[in-house]
C-alpha cells in the first residue's frame, strides 16, 4: 500500500484542544509534562521514577500467558520488563467484540511504531509495546456489537459485572454471523480461525481477546495486560485508601476542568468524590459515602472506615477504578513514558495532571494515535474521474458538490459581480436621499437588504437548477463519501478489520506498521 499525508487541521474531524496540543498552544501547557516528540520522550525517561515492582509485573504477565504459546518476540519483552533500562509504551481500549471499530488497530499500530522509533533513538534502553486490556469496565452495550459490510452484529448477553470476568458461552451466535461475512477466500478462512478459537475456546472474554490481539500482533512483541489481579492492585492499594477515605481527585479534576473552561476547552469526564466500583463476582457497582459509612450502590454491602481499610488491604483487586483513576493505576504498575490515545483521551488525561501531582507518580507523555483512511482502488479511481483531489472529501457532500458544479459548468452561476454593482447604486441612492431628508437613508438600507436577500435566493435557484442537469455526477460524489465516511463519521469510528483483512490479509496490517508515523503529526490516507 502506499500512504499520503494531509494535516488533521485539512481533515475537519479533531477538536480544538487536540488541533491546539498537535500545534504546541502555550494555553495547554500547565496540563501536560512533555511535548509529544523525540525531545520530550527524552525528558520523560531520564525523569521517570517507576516505584512499581518489575518482578511481579514480570510473574503476572508469564501467569497471564501460559495457556498461549507466544512467540519469541513477546516472551523477550516480558522478561525485559524486569530490567531497570525497560520502558513502556502503552495504549488502552475496551474488549470490543472482534476488536471493534479499526481505530483500536490503529491504536496499537501506533504504539508498537512508537516502541520501535524510541529503540532506534536510545539503542542502550528496551521498549515495551503494552494494549492494556479495559477488563474492568462494565459497559456491555459499548462493546457487544461491531460493523460489517454496513450490517451490525451483536452478542446477546446480559450482564452488569466486570467485561473482562464475563463468560463466552453465548457468543457463538455473533461468531457465526462474523463467519458468514468473512467468506471462503484463504484471508476470509484465516481471520475465521482465529476468530473461533479465541471466543469458542477459552472462557472468558479477557483470554477470549488476548488471544486474537495476540495472533494478530505478536510478532511485533505486543504485550497485553490485565490489570484484574490482586498482586498489580496491591501495589496501587495505598492511592487507593487515600483516594476513597479524602476524596482528592474530584476536587483536584475540578479545578483543572474549570481551568481548562476558562480556554474555552471542554471536559471529558467529571470526578466523584470516590472514583472507584466495589468488583467482585459479577458486580461492579460504584462505592458511595453516605451517612458516616461506605456503600456500594444497589447493594447491602456497607463498609465502616475501619472496615473499607481492612478491605483494601486485604482485597485490593476489589477496588476498581473509574476513567479518571484508572490511568494513574496504569502508571504506578507500568514504567510506562508515553500512552497513545484517541482525541478524547488525550482531552481528559489532561484533566487529570493535577491528581498525578498530588499523589507523585509520573504524567506520561501524551500521543495522540495514527488516524487513516482506506481509499480502495475504485474509489480512488472515482475521485480522480470527478476532477478531486483525495483530500477534498473531507469536505462535506453539499459542498463537494457545489464545487463540482461551479468547475464543470459554463453558465456564470455566482451573482457577486451583480451583487455589488447593485449595492453601489444603492450606496448612491442613500446619499442623496440623505441630502433631501435623512430618514430616507433608513428606507434605502432596508430596499438594499431586501433586494440583497432576493439576489441570494435567485443565485441558490440558479445552482439547483445547474444541479439537476449533472444527477449522474453529483450522485457519484455522494455515494463516494458515504463509502468513504459510513454514517457521516471517519471510516476508523465505525468498521471492522474484517473487510480489510479479507481484501489485503497481512499485508494491511504490515502496511500500518510501515506507513504510520507516529510521530509525524498528519492523517494517513492509504491506497492500494
Amino acid at each position: 500500500m502506499q500512504a499520503k499525508y494531509i494535516s488533521y487541521q485539512e481533515t475537519g474531524s479533531f477538536s480544538k484542544l487536540v488541533l491546539d496540543y498537535i500545534n504546541n498552544e502555550e494555553s495547554l501547557r500547565p496540563f501536560y509534562s512533555y511535548r509529544p516528540d523525540m525531545d520530550g520522550l527524552a525528558e520523560a525517561i531520564a525523569n521517570r521514577h517507576f516505584q512499581g515492582n518489575r518482578n511481579t509485573l514480570v510473574q503476572v504477565l508469564k501467569k497471564q500467558y501460559e495457556h498461549l504459546v507466544p512467540n519469541k518476540s513477546v516472551t523477550k519483552n516480558i522478561e525485559l520488563l524486569g530490567q531497570e533500562n525497560t520502558f513502556t509504551v502503552t495504549t488502552g481500549h475496551q474488549l470490543n467484540l472482534f476488536t471493534g471499530p479499526l481505530y483500536f488497530i490503529y491504536k496499537i499500530v501506533t504504539t508498537i511504531n512508537l516502541a520501535l522509533e524510541l529503540k532506534m533513538a536510545h539503542p542502550d534502553k528496551n521498549f515495551v509495546p503494552v494494549y492494556w486490556m479495559a477488563t474492568e469496565d462494565h459497559d456491555f452495550d459499548e462493546i457487544n456489537h461491531v460493523s460489517v459490510d454496513e450490517k451490525n452484529i451483536s452478542w446477546i448477553q446480559q450482564t452488569n459485572g466486570a467485561t473482562g470476568r464475563l463468560s463466552t458461552k453465548t457468543v457463538a451466535a455473533a461468531v457465526l454471523a462474523y463467519k458468514g461475512y468473512l467468506g471462503i477466500s484463504k484471508n476470509g478462512k484465516h481471520i475465521a480461525k482465529l476468530v473461533e478459537q479465541a471466543y469458542l475456546e477459552h472462557d472468558n472474554l479477557a483470554d477470549a481477546t488476548r488471544y486474537l490481539v495476540n495472533n494478530l500482533f505478536q510478532k511485533y512483541g505486543l504485550v497485553i495486560v490485565n490489570a484484574d489481579d490482586h498482586e498489580l492492585k496491591k501495589q496501587f492499594s495505598s492511592i487507593i485508601e487515600r483516594d476513597i477515605l479524602e476524596h482528592n481527585s474530584a476536587r483536584l479534576i475540578g479545578e483543572t476542568s474549570n481551568h481548562l473552561a476558562s480556554f474555552d476547552y471542554k471536559s471529558q469526564v467529571n470526578g466523584r468524590d470516590i472514583n472507584f466500583f466495589y468488583l467482585k463476582d459479577d458486580l461492579r457497582e460504584r462505592i458511595i459515602f453516605e451517612n458516616g459509612k461506605y456503600l456500594v450502590n444497589h447493594t447491602d454491602i456497607s463498609f465502616t472506615e475501619t472496615e473499607v481499610k481492612a478491605e483494601i488491604a486485604t482485597y485490593p483487586e476489589r477496588f476498581s477504578p473509574n476513567v479518571v483513576m484508572r490511568p494513574m493505576y496504569q502508571e504506578v504498575i507500568l514504567p510506562n513514558i508515553a500512552y497513545i490515545g484517541g482525541g478524547a483521551e488525550v482531552a481528559y488525561w489532561m484533566q487529570l495532571k493535577a491528581n498525578f501531582d498530588f499523589y507523585q507518580v509520573d504524567f506520561p507523555v501524551l500521543l495522540l494515535r495514527n488516524s487513516a483512511l482506506l481509499i480502495d482502488k475504485r474509489t480512488a479511481q472515482n475521485i480522480y474521474s470527478l476532477g478531486f483531489e483525495l483530500a477534498d472529501f473531507f469536505l462535506p457532500a453539499e459542498e463537494l458538490k457545489n464545487k463540482w458544479v461551479r468547475k464543470n459548468t459554463e453558465i456564470q452561476l455566482s451573482l457577486a459581480d451583480e451583487t455589488r454593482a447593485i449595492n453601489s447604486i444603492f450606496d448612491q441612492i442613500k446619499l442623496n436621499a440623505f441630502k433631501i431628508d435623512k430618514t430616507l437613508s433608513i428606507s434605502a438600507d432596508t430596499a438594499k437588504q431586501k433586494t440583497n436577500r432576493l439576489l441570494a435566493n435567485l443565485e441558490k435557484k440558479l445552482f439547483r437548477a445547474e444541479k439537476r442537469k449533472h444527477e449522474t455526477a453529483l450522485l457519484q460524489i455522494e455515494n463516494v463519501k458515504n463509502r468513504l465516511f459510513p454514517n457521516g463519521t471517519l471510516q476508523e469510528r465505525i468498521l471492522n478489520i474484517a473487510p480489510m483483512y479479507v481484501n489485503y490479509g497481512e499485508d494491511f496490517l504490515s502496511s500500518c506498521i510501515e506507513n504510520f508515523e507516529p510521530l509525524g503529526g498528519d492523517f494517513t490516507l492509504l491506497l492500494p
